[in-house]
């Protein structure tokens, strides 16, 4: 009873929804060339289940994934040919990501006609950048923990929803069951693994400053910008509590623009617009309606 409860639970999260916005196109030509490995990619989805996620988090995002490109072609035989023969060239250009299916490895491709965003993680030193590849290969497999996912709506859920007395307490959210993530508890799980902050809570001990100042004169000039960027102590969130945004909004990530301007060759004087969406009030006025004014205003004063 309780799979088949599940499965309905899942098939109804999974349902696509009846209308889904683009807000542009994604050029995978230029999204190729630009992600790089260890890049996470969020995504705007188009299933019931996104648009809670997006309702609850006040964010864009529904699910992030890691770009691994071609990890699963460079380790081994048999997981080469396996893969070569389930993605063809798309195999070249994977991600992987946390579904409610388990921790899966899917082409980059399939977010072709979503809204994504690509942010990269600021000068992942390349050691930590092979730690975080091998361990995002090795969890596949690894199950999707569903209970993560309702406890996570039940935290985000307003106050005046959700009373404060049955809200979560402990840092941490889901089943807490080893090789069982979420999309954004698996990045989570994957960065803090090396060290590299996501959505840390930064606490300041009595005395320092905030933000820390720089002194002034010239010991201001001569003492190094470190410790402004490092003071502070910093705390790891707990991965099941992290969501989307977090990796939107977190100042380590780079946000890749990989369409339009990528390339830096947009020229908005290009664009055919269809439409005449500017305000009157911000219209440039003709150049006849002051000489029709003037003109006017002499008519009323030979009449006068």
């Amino acid at each position: 009873m309780r799979r088949w409860f599940t499965q309905f639970l899942i098939d109804q999260l999974t349902r696509p929804l009846g209308r889904y916005e683009r807000r542009g196109w994604n050029d995978m030509e230029a999204l190729q060339r630009h992600v790089h490995k260890g890049d996470v990619v969020l995504v705007e989805g188009e299933q019931r289940i996104s648009a809670i996620i997006r309702y609850l988090t006040q964010s864009s995002w529904s699910h992030a994934a890691i770009y691994v490109g071609d990890e699963l072609l460079v380790r081994g035989e048999e997981l080469r040919a396996e893969t070569l023969a389930c993605f063809g060239e798309d195999a070249h250009h994977m991600v992987v990501e946390a579904l409610l299916d388990g921790v899966v490895a899917s082409p980059l491709s399939k977010y072709q006609h979503l809204n994504v965003r690509v942010c990269r993680p600021h000068n992942l030193k390349q050691p930590d950048m092979k730690t975080v590849l091998d361990q995002a290969v090795r969890s596949l497999g690894w199950r999707y923990d569903l209970r993560n996912i309702v406890d996570l709506m039940r935290y985000l859920l307003p106050f005046g929803v959700h009373p404060a007395r049955f809200r979560f307490r402990s840092g941490s959210l889901g089943s807490g069951a080893a090789g069982q993530v979420i999309c954004t508890s698996h990045l989570g799980q994957l960065f803090q693994s090396v060290g590299f902050p996501v959505a840390p809570q930064i606490e300041f001990p009595d005395g320092e400053a905030f933000p820390p100042t720089r002194p002034s004169g010239l010991w201001g000039l001569l003492r190094p910008r470190d410790h402004i960027y490092y003071s502070g102590l910093y705390r790891r969130r707990h991965p099941t509590l992290l969501t989307p945004r977090d990796f939107d909004l977190s100042p380590w990530f780079e946000v890749i623009k990989f369409n339009a301007i990528a390339d830096r060759r947009f020229d908005y004087g290009r664009i055919r617009w269809v439409d005449d969406a500017t305000p009157a009030a911000l219209r440039a006025p003709s150049l006849e309606e002051p000489v029709r004014a003037k003109g006017a205003a002499a008519a009323g004063g030979q009449r006068r």
